[in-house]
This record gives structure tokens, sequence and C-alpha cells, in this order.
């Protein structure tokens, strides 16, 4: 079994240490669970994040941000929830979206995961995209175009989050997004409930991204076009998405 499993990381790791050519996403087995993965080159895709569509309402859902995207003749490649949200779907934490800051950051320890810190923000540029520890982020004020916070991080300069527990019993259905040193963004989520230091691992030891932030549980859901994948379930609050010109 063991011999399988490596079989499979070892492919994975190949197609990471390869230059990234296009968006997409594939799926992976990494100590007796399935995650599926998504890579995307922040210097060539177009990535985004969205909350709400042109008349102020949510999108909530991967059809609803289709549908705008249609309007200027782009379309979906893949995307996921990006981040908790209130029960009127705000963001929870910071939140900036085409340079706007919907939400402002939030550095205080407070309950749930988004308060476990640190917890950390995904800041997208024009060309680059970081995961940056929240309170370095707010020292820092970094030039994003999109930017969400949320956590806890999963993993921190190559280091797993200090509370995270190899024998913990708390396992859920989760999703995060990590970047490689070379600066690929990596989406990930779990296909079955795993533990935080199980998709931690995932993010470092396999996905090999040194900064790594989760962004959800129970309602992290996918929308990849290339693998034929469309989860379907209750209205989100941010998504994250790569987006690219409709073919003619």
């Amino acid at each position: 079994m063991y011999a399988a499993i490596w079989i499979t990381i070892s492919a994975a790791l190949i197609a990471l240490s390869a230059p990234v050519r296009a968006a997409g996403c594939q799926d992976i087995d990494f100590e007796g669970a399935s995650f599926t993965f998504c890579t995307a080159d922040p210097s060539t895709d177009d990535i985004r994040l969205f909350l709400n569509d042109g008349k102020g309402d949510r999108l909530g859902t991967f059809d609803n941000v289709e549908t705008l995207l249609a309007m200027s003749g782009d379309r979906l490649v893949f995307a996921q929830n990006a981040g908790m949200y209130h029960p009127d779907r705000r963001p929870v934490g910071l939140y900036i979206e085409d340079r706007i800051e919907v939400a402002r950051i939030v550095t205080s320890a407070g309950p749930g995961n988004f308060g476990l810190l640190p917890n950390g923000v995904l800041c997208l540029g024009e060309t680059i995209a970081k995961v940056i520890e929240s309170r370095r982020f707010a020292a820092v004020q970094p030039d994003c175009r999109y930017a969400t916070q949320s956590g806890p991080m999963l993993v921190i300069d190559g280091d797993l989050h200090p509370r995270f527990l190899p024998d913990s019993t708390s396992r859920f259905i989760r999703n995060g997004v990590g970047i490689t040193d070379g600066g690929t963004m990596i989406t990930a989520i779990s296909n079955s409930p795993v533990t935080f230091h199980h998709f931690a691992r995932l993010f470092r030891d396999v996905l090999e991204t040194p900064n790594a932030l989760f962004l959800d549980g129970n309602i992290s859901r996918l929308y990849a076009r290339d693998i034929g994948r469309h989860d379907l379930g209750f209205p989100m609050g941010p998504i994250l998405g790569v987006v690219a010109n409709r073919s003619p």
C-alpha cells in the first residue's frame, strides 16, 4: 500500500516540478486519503476573488459566477470557496476585490478556526500570489488587487501550525491554498474527512508550499472544468476562481 501511495505522490511531484503551462486540477492519494489539487500561474493566469454581482447581491454559487463571467465572454477554469463568512455571507476578515477593501483585517485571537492564530491572508497581485501571516500582512501592507483572510495557517515558513496534533480525532472535509517557492498557486480539497495535521502535511510535504492557508471545512466545494467536477451545496461567501476566455 505504501509503495502505491509514494508512486502516486512521486508522479504529482514530477508534475509540480515542471513549469505550469495551464491551470488545471488532478486527484492525488496521500496516506490513505484522496485529495484534489489545482494549480495556477499568477504570472499568466487570471486569478480573481468573487463576492457580489453587479447589483450588490452575493454571488454564492459557481453557476452565478459563470453567469457573471459570460457577460464579458469569460468562463471559470476552476474555483472553490475562498474563506469563512458571516451568516449573511460577508467575509469574516480582510477582503479586497479589485483593489476595493470590503472588510478590514482582523489580527486578534478569537473563537473557531479563524481565530486560531497564526492565521493568514491570500494576496493576489497583478502577476504574483502570496500567502502571508496576518500580523505580518498588517505591518507590511502589501499591494493586493485581491485578498482574502482566513485561518488557521496550515504551513508557516515550512513549519506546520504549532496547534496541529498528529493524533487528533477531529476530521472534516477541508480546503486550502498554498504558494510554492516558484510562485505557483496551489489549491487543494480533501475528498474525505481529514485532520488539520494530515491536510497541512499534504501542503508541506507533497505540494511543497512553504506557506499555506486553511480556507474552510464542511462547506468546502470545488468547481473544476477539466475533470468535470461541480460540487453543489448551500450558497457560499467569497469564491476564488481562475478565469479564461471562452472558446469561439
